[in-house]
């Protein structure tokens, strides 16, 4: 299998998300921790949008990053200048590919769509630039005419075809079934653009690369519009332990990364969310707590170490004694088999009251009472 690639979008649509707006300094930051981190590739903005935009892209371009650098772009030739403007050698251009965005946006002409397309390509190769060509809604596009429309384009220059489940509504099996179509199809490769509408995007990006796609759009924590995209930590872990498949990305850091974007972007993570989460690697119930002080194995599918985590025991109702014992034991406190029921038995009853599990020093309070 070839080297499946990563395209992180979080600069472009991870900052689409409602109520998201990175400055100049944000972006720069995080720009530079995705290439720090080993991602080969990041789509950084509309260049399109205005001058802002062009600042923060042009910038972007001057800090010679390792990464290749993409802008988005419509099938519009001034959209295609202006990315230029800014320095950038790789471009996406975006059209609709089902009835339902072609109606909205080009009155039903699909002919005109090709022909947009087709000269926006034009002019881009025409400059030397590498284009990557989306499908907008290819999930809903009729396949016969998506099949032609990525095959026209194939012909005509383009490098690359994003497969884009716009509205978020597949599945993995239809993910599956449709990508398999193109990847059989095509010469050049096929990108997977997957969002979480459904919560998804993570699964239906996996298809598509077990499908043949070799390359994925991620973006940081999922950011994005609506419900979100895949998320990078989710696809680089899913991969490197479910799929085997090792991307080369410095997974240590990718706590680091979550909680950068997370603060730029305004917004807290759910603790239960997948690989970040603060509760990933938190263990409460008393079955859990034990099984993991005897060997990690049993409630950990890898080691918190692996993504800049550390593994947490926390005390609260579904404790058992083990891991009150051993909390307590931390803390140079050992108590006899009555006297560790009693704590326990307040543990529960203050957990409950306060709906939270206990802080070091509110456990340390009630030995204290008991003691």
């Amino acid at each position: 299998m070839n080297q499946v690639v990563i395209n992180d979008t979080t600069l472009r649509d991870g900052e689409q998300a409602a109520g998201v707006a990175f400055n100049l300094e944000e972006k720069i930051a995080i720009a530079k921790f995705l290439d720090a981190i080993g991602v080969p590739e990041i789509e950084i903005g509309i260049a399109a949008m205005g001058a802002a935009e062009q600042q923060a892209i042009a910038t972007i371009v001057d800090l010679n990053l390792q990464a290749h650098l993409l802008g988005w772009n419509r099938a519009v030739i001034s959209d295609i200048q202006a990315s230029i403007a800014c320095g950038l050698k790789r471009v996406h251009i975006s059209i609709p590919v089902s009835a339902i965005q072609i109606g909205a946006k080009f009155q039903g002409n699909w002919q005109l769509v090709l022909q947009k397309l087709q000269d926006s390509l034009n002019f881009a190769l025409d400059q030397g630039l590498f284009v990557s060509v989306g499908g907008e809604d290819s999930s809903r596009a009729d396949e016969q005419f998506l099949l032609d429309t990525v095959l026209a384009a194939q012909e005509w220059g383009a490098s690359r075809f994003r497969f884009c489940d716009t509205v978020g509504i597949l599945d993995p099996f239809t993910t599956h079934d449709k990508v398999k179509k193109l990847v059989t199809s095509l010469s050049i490769p096929v990108e997977m653009h997957t969002h979480n509408d459904f919560g998804l995007a993570t699964a239906n990006a996996l298809a598509g690369i077990k499908a043949g796609a070799l390359s994925v759009n991620t973006t940081v924590n999922g950011l994005g519009e609506r419900a979100g995209n895949a998320a990078l930590e989710e696809v680089v872990m899913a991969l490197k332990h479910l799929s085997k498949i090792d991307l080369g990305i410095d997974t240590r850091r990718l706590l680091e990364i979550s909680q950068l974007v997370a603060t730029a972007s305004g917004y807290n993570l759910p603790p239960w969310k997948a690989i970040v989460g603060e509760n990933t690697f938190a263990h409460e119930s008393g079955i859990h707590a034990h099984g993991v002080m005897q060997n990690p194995h049993t409630y950990e599918p890898f080691a918190p170490e692996e993504i800049g985590q550390e593994r947490r025991l926390v005390v609260g109702k579904h404790s058992g004694r083990h891991l009150l014992s051993n909390v307590l034991q931390q803390h140079g406190i050992i108590l006899n088999s009555e006297e560790t029921q009693s704590v326990l038995n307040a543990v529960r009853q203050e957990s409950t009251q306060k709906k939270r599990s206990l802080t070091t020093q509110e456990l340390l309070s009630l030995v204290g009472v008991k003691q």
